[in-house]
């Protein structure tokens, strides 16, 4: 099933993501729990975009929402213009692999296969022709720095190691926009450092545009762009 024709040319000038009035109820009557309460954000081209909070504050259910792996209860989600929010579980798993980027804090590597195989792998899922998937794997693993390493396992990486893979694996496919979920919460700040540098390379030399949950005040201070939840509620923006 493909998924709707996007005009790079029409949709230039638009953000790479947009949500309005977005919420997001779990059950329903008094067992009803609202975790988002129309929350509303715009995101350009190139930006590294915070979404900060304490747990519960509706950060993760709003990334899910972003990232198509789940739906909201109201509003709508738009994608460089075009928008997301009705499309069927098979159009949504198709824009997953084709056009978006998701990596999650616990790195969710297959552990019996190497660096490079589990980039490769991911290639292999998005449907790249089998010509063209070692280069690539070779040159994402390449910017991320983990040429030496492409061949060991999960397991002998390091925590760094692994979610730079996990990032490696995320931006092979070329998605026009990367979701990441807390990726530094089981780093040292050493470590979720060496992240965010890599996620900063990204926009600047990919022009990638980043969205990322975090509630480390460091990282809040070299992103572009804060907002800050609070009971499902967007209550601040930087």
């Amino acid at each position: 099933m493909a998924l709707p024709d996007l005009n790079v040319s029409a949709v230039a000038r638009e953000p790479v993501l947009q949500a309005f009035g977005v919420t997001r109820t779990f059950g329903s009557g008094a067992a009803a729990v609202h975790a988002l309460k129309g929350a509303s954000l715009s995101v350009p081209h190139g930006r590294l975009v915070a979404l900060k909070g304490r747990s519960g504050s509706g950060k993760t259910t709003l990334i899910n929402l972003l990232g198509a792996l789940d739906k909201p209860s109201e509003g709508s989600i738009y994608l460089e213009g075009t928008e997301i929010t009705g499309l069927s579980d098979k159009a949504r798993t198709l824009l997953r692999r084709t056009r978006l980027g998701l990596i999650f804090q616990s790195f969710a590597l297959v552990p019996l296969m190497s660096a490079y195989e589990n980039v490769e792998f991911g290639l292999r899922i998005s449907g790249m022709p089998s010509s063209m998937r070692r280069q690539r794997a070779e040159e994402v693993l390449s910017f991320v720095g983990l040429t030496p390493r492409m061949g060991h396992r999960p397991f002998e990486l390091s925590g760094g190691e692994q979610q730079r893979v996990a990032i490696a694996r995320a931006i092979a496919h070329r998605p026009v926009l990367l979701l990441a979920d807390e990726p530094t919460a089981e780093l040292d700040s050493r470590m979720g450092l060496q992240v965010i540098k890599v996620f900063k390379d990204l926009v600047a030399q990919e022009n990638m545009t980043i969205v990322m949950t975090t509630h480390d005040p460091a990282i809040m201070e070299i992103v572009d762009h804060v907002y800050t939840l609070e009971d499902g509620q967007i209550v601040d923006q930087r």
